[in-house]
């Protein structure tokens, strides 16, 4: 993985998650400069001052776009505008809970992701899925060359993602649209804007908000009701399984970075093993848990776990993981392949240095490893190769 702060990982894995998301280098360079001595800090100290470093960068590009705006060039404005909103959204990403300029720059984030998305001309709709008094939001990119329903794959986040980050990383929506296969990425309970703007939590019997999604999936007349998969994302190693054993019309499975036992993982880190993917670890997980405090949010990682559950899957699944990830170690990948005792079609696919996307959820090269989790996908969902 590219570590721009040699001595700070949680902040080089942000700005390996800005490229693979879009992020130019040399304005990567123009606001990580700047920031090189107070990442050696440590990753706590410093997440303002990388606030105000990547959100000033965003805002120059915001204003460049009202250039191209006023001369009508609009696709152009819809270039900076996207990457505009990749800064925007690292930076809110790294804060701690309660700083205050995170919620008005979750806001401007998703202003301008949507502003971007319309004048770049991306064939990508918002959904909201009724859930809990409120909806759970999601991006819809349909299939290509499909008449009628196209199948679809499903995609949810990890403990500290969105659904944007994940849609823009190794531009995984047109590597599945190119296949024959609809994607939709969502902000399932206890992120993105589930968490930000309705308060709903992470819950570990993750069937209570995919049960709902799949009701709503099934009214879809773009969407074969019988060919929807789900991938989760690092902690969707947990939700994705645990989803698909007890929401059976589930077609597979796939898991992009295995998380088969979190709850031990955190013991793990409360030892000081492995890395972690944010400042402010702690206070983040509790916010993402509704727990009060770390004891209250221990007690509910207990829960967090895939034993006695992938037994429960009957579909084809994948299970992916990164050969040198550095916060969720491989035996993990393993343990849940090796459940997988009733899948008729289940496979386990390490990726190694020859293919690139050997850390975590592969933010070393998302591109390799998504496509190959792209044609593994079409290939039992009837999409296409060619």
């Amino acid at each position: 993985m590219f570590q721009y702060f040699e001595t700070n990982y949680v902040w080089s894995l942000a700005v390996a998650a800005a490229i693979e998301m879009g992020g130019k280098i040399g304005e990567i360079e123009t606001m990580c400069r700047p920031l090189l001595e107070v990442a050696r800090q440590g990753d706590d100290d410093g997440t303002q001052a990388f606030l105000a470093a990547w959100e000033a960068g965003g805002d120059n590009l915001v204003a460049l776009a009202e250039e191209d705006k006023a001369c009508g060039r609009l696709l152009s404005a819809g270039d900076k505008l996207n990457r505009a909103a990749v800064y925007f959204i690292t930076a809110e990403r790294m804060q701690a809970h309660g700083y205050a300029p995170r919620k008005a720059l979750y806001a401007k984030f998703l202003r301008t992701f949507a502003e971007g998305v319309k004048l770049s001309g991306e064939n990508t709709q918002r959904f909201e899925i009724p859930y809990a008094g409120a909806h759970i939001a999601g991006l819809f990119t349909p299939a290509e060359g499909v008449t009628g329903a196209a199948p679809c794959l499903v995609i949810v986040n990890g403990l500290d993602s969105t659904k944007e980050m994940v849609h823009r990383a190794g531009l995984f929506p047109q590597l599945l649209a190119r296949r024959g296969i609809a994607s939709l990425f969502i902000d399932q309970p206890g992120t993105g804007e589930a968490l930000r703007l309705h308060d709903m939590t992470a819950v570990a019997d993750t069937e209570q908000w995919a049960t709902p999604l799949m009701d709503y999936l099934q009214t879809r007349a773009e969407i074969d009701p019988q060919r929807i998969g789900l991938l989760g994302v690092s902690l969707g190693g947990y939700y994705c399984p645990r989803a698909v054993a007890f929401e059976p019309r589930f077609a597979l499975g796939v898991v992009w970075g295995a998380n088969h036992n979190w709850g031990e993982v955190q013991k793990r880190r409360l030892a000081r093993e492995g890395e972690r993917p944010v400042p402010h670890y702690w206070e983040h997980v509790c916010w993402v848990w509704g727990a009060s405090d770390i004891d209250e949010f221990m007690a509910l990682a207990e829960q967090v776990h895939l034993n006695g559950v992938m037994e429960r899957v009957k579909v084809p699944f994948l299970v992916t993981h990164g050969e040198a990830d550095r916060q969720i170690p491989l035996e993990y990948a393993h343990q849940s392949f090796d459940q997988l005792t009733h899948s008729p079609d289940r496979e386990l696919k390490i990726f190694t240095p020859r293919e690139g996307g050997i850390h975590h959820s592969s933010l070393d090269n998302t591109a390799n490893a998504g496509a190959w989790i792209a044609d593994w996908v079409a290939q039992r969902l009837g999409g296409t190769l060619v």
